[in-house]
């Protein structure tokens, strides 16, 4: 007898709604969990940094008022923790100022109370689409292959192409994540890089990525270089926090 295969089903996206108000916030949920979303509910702003800091989200409705503090606040915090994700921003002040102010901060969207949930799932279909377009690009988190390329000790790196140039033997194909780490290390020329900042960077902050990964890519970068004869010498490990690739040679030996 044949094996029936399910048919595959799509992600739900889901969206962290932080409110407070706890009947509007279950209102909420229920009508974006009709629309084919999943619903987390935040009624703290402490809350709502907390688990997007454990969790990964597509999208944040976001109240201005809260308890605890304010939306912008939010924002503000989850920008320094390195966490992106898209923001709409919920609520009763209908002053353009506070419109103008949310937006310019990075929110995506602005919809006041009272709302129709049918414009608010609207809304939130809309900012999904043009987030996922800004990532389609992407080969890794720090990369889009519409990047310039640009030089690494000796080598010529094309993201376009995922490829990199020798002198010697040519063009190779070069994996995602070793362009990743090229580019970053590129990007940050003469700065102490620690393992953790340059995971979060190519793989993303909520990737489960360990140390020991890492070097193991760092690794078959170095060999690809090292087979080419191509010096790595600015390249260095800095024991016990990260790397340093320094090729003007500003860093202080013994690094």
């Amino acid at each position: 007898m044949p094996t029936t295969i399910p048919p595959r089903t799509e992600a739900k996206p889901l969206i962290v709604i932080v409110e407070d108000e706890a009947e509007l916030a279950q209102l909420v949920a229920h009508q974006l969990e009709k629309a084919g979303m999943r619903t987390q509910i935040c009624s703290r702003a402490e809350h709502a940094v907390r688990f997007l800091k454990k969790n990964f989200a597509n999208l944040i409705l976001l109240d201005i008022t809260l308890p605890d503090k304010s939306g912008f606040s939010v924002l503000e915090d989850l920008k320094a923790a390195d966490i992106t994700v898209p923001v709409i921003f919920v609520t009763g002040n209908v002053e353009e100022m506070s419109k103008v102010r949310g937006l310019n901060m990075g929110g995506d969207d602005y919809i006041t109370k009272p709302f129709s949930y049918a414009e608010l799932v609207a809304r939130i279909n809309a900012v999904l689409r043009r987030t996922e377009s800004k990532t389609d690009l992407n080969v890794t988190k720090n990369v889009r292959i519409s990047d310039e390329p640009f030089d690494f000790c000796g080598a010529r790196v094309t993201p376009q192409r995922l490829e990199i140039a020798f002198p010697k033997s040519g063009i190779h194909q070069l994996g995602r994540k070793e362009l990743g780490i090229l580019a970053y290390l590129n990007a940050h020329a003469g700065q102490v890089i620690t393992r953790k900042a340059l995971i979060h960077s190519v793989w993303g902050i909520h990737a489960d990525v360990k140390s020991r990964s890492l070097d193991q890519y760092v690794v078959k970068v170095r060999d690809l270089f090292e087979s080419q004869g191509l010096d790595l010498t600015t390249f260095r490990t800095v024991h016990g926090i990260g790397y340093i690739f320094d090729p003007k040679g500003v860093s202080k030996e013994g690094l």
